[in-house]
């Protein structure tokens, strides 16, 4: 499908005219992360559009546009050439940052927004420098520092079939989930993932512009553009136990999160509460996004 001049991969569940939920996945992942929600969801009466984001899995993978701006531009793209003037919008990880992003930025799109394991940016922005024995030092851990490196990050996540992205989702889950058929299956399916020419280096992209526009006018201007806040309602959900982005950073979104927030947080969870508590994750979208 084509949206903002890349061309976008999705899968969809459920019957044309019901309505849109935009399902956008995060590292290091692809649309398949959603296959426990995409057939509930339908189930539930909505029409469940799953995408691979810009640089990822089928969708096209162009050496720029790995910027806030352009991957909330792509979203709005693909919300337009579905044929829909809104839609409710759920994100994990780094697609949950694309959500809060879309909110701010094309606020007329956006129905209603649930986010997963994603503070909102300046949330986490301000918790990098503000907390840095905490969420400073859980970022280095994971290597987002690492990732600013030239081509050796990408030979990282591909060398041995991808077998250091198990590293990073053993990492970041939640014990309970590590020892599960579902966990093993995700593993294979994300290492496979990964090996497609093109997404190692896309998938670091997203992390370079993060740390370096910091330093740049674009990150002032960006910062005050999402700074705007949602008018619609808005539901986080938190692992407990995330270790990458820490509760605490989620719960200060609350600042940014307007009036109409629900925050949850999920006890002994990790990075990935849908997949770690896949039937509680989907009976809260399904109770709260708004028909």
């Amino acid at each position: 499908m084509s949206a903002n001049g890349i061309r976008l991969h999705v899968v969809e569940c459920g019957r044309p005219g019901a309505p849109l939920v935009v399902l956008l996945h995060g590292f290091p992942e692809f649309w398949w992360t959603w296959r426990a929600q995409l057939p509930a969801l339908a189930d539930a009466g909505f029409r469940a559009v799953a995408v691979d984001l810009r640089g990822y899995g089928d969708s096209d993978k162009p050496p720029r546009g790995y910027d806030l701006w352009t991957l909330a531009g792509d979203v709005a793209g693909l919300i337009r050439a579905l044929g829909e003037s809104s839609a409710r919008i759920v994100g994990h990880g780094w697609g949950g940052m694309i959500g809060w992003t879309v909110t701010a930025l094309h606020p007329r799109l956006v129905r209603a927004l649930a986010v997963l394991a994603a503070p909102h940016p300046l949330a986490l922005r301000r918790a990098a420098v503000c907390d840095p024995r905490g969420q400073g030092r859980a970022l280095l851990r994971e290597g987002v520092l690492a990732a600013q490196l030239p081509r050796l990050p990408e030979r990282w996540l591909r060398v041995d079939a991808g077998v250091h992205v198990e590293t990073v989702l053993r990492e970041r889950a939640g014990a309970s989930w590590l020892s599960t058929d579902d966990f093993a299956a995700h593993v294979e399916g994300a290492r496979r993932a990964m090996q497609v020419p093109g997404v190692a280096h896309s998938s670091m992209e997203y992390y370079r512009w993060a740390v370096r526009s910091q330093a740049r006018a674009e990150g002032r201007r960006f910062a005050a553009a999402v700074a705007r806040e949602p008018t619609v309602p808005v539901l986080q959900v938190h692992g407990a136990d995330d270790p990458y982005l820490l509760e605490r950073t989620a719960a200060a979104s609350r600042r940014w999160a307007g009036p109409g927030l629900r925050y949850e947080v999920l006890a002994a969870t990790g990075h990935f509460p849908h997949h770690e508590q896949p039937a509680a994750v989907t009976s809260l979208l399904q109770e709260f996004l708004p028909r």
